[in-house]
């Protein structure tokens, strides 16, 4: 299995680009938002090897965080590799838990493949998925408040599901202080 690959990038294309590593050029399928390097740059990648009977095919990431995502993506049946790499290519990986963990259908509609049935299957099939993995947590309501990220991580810490510490977030007033100790508070008010 190869896991990463560090080389320097010999050609970029639509869906994939070409990684010199001592020598040889390896064809790595990545999203569309990866690569901010240029033909002749050392370029480090994340790699997933598939294995199937006619391919083997290699998908490189910027990030561990973003290799899981596209791993638990492909879990979902009717998700393959193509629509995977669609998805992490038009949306943040914070988007992408956040639409997840609040259950945005329309947040799928501008990846190519992704109708309204495949988007509630990634939804239904995922949303407990990503509760507790390593790097992969929903963004918080108000955006991107680190606070708002601790206080989700607590929740879950608490044992509520991503959904319902989404849900916890949403509920705290919008005029709240951003202390984490009385948001904290607030949160675990919805629960009561």
């Amino acid at each position: 299995m190869i896991a990463s690959l560090e080389g320097t990038l010999a050609a970029i294309n639509s869906d994939h680009v070409v990684l010199v590593v001592g020598g040889v050029g390896y064809k790595v399928f990545v999203p569309a938002n990866t690569l901010s390097a240029s033909t002749g740059d050392p370029l480090f990648l994340h790699t997933l090897m598939i294995v199937r009977e006619d391919a083997i095919t290699l998908y490189g990431f910027a990030t561990t965080a973003e290799r899981e995502a596209f791993e638990r993506l492909i879990s979902v049946s009717g998700v393959g590799p193509k629509i995977a790499l669609g998805i992490l290519g038009s949306m943040s990986l914070e988007r992408l838990f956040y639409a997840v963990g609040s259950g945005q259908v329309d947040a799928f509609s501008r990846v190519p493949g992704v109708g309204k049935k495949t988007a509630e299957k990634i939804i239904f099939e995922l949303k407990d998925k990503l509760k507790g993995a390593d790097g992969l947590i929903p963004a918080a309501s108000g955006g991107s408040s680190d606070i708002n990220k601790d206080v989700f991580e607590a929740l879950l810490g608490f044992g509520y599901s991503a959904s319902e510490a989404q849900a916890a977030l949403k509920s705290i007033p919008a005029d709240a202080l951003d202390v984490f100790e009385e948001r904290i508070r607030l949160a675990l008010q919805y629960f009561v």
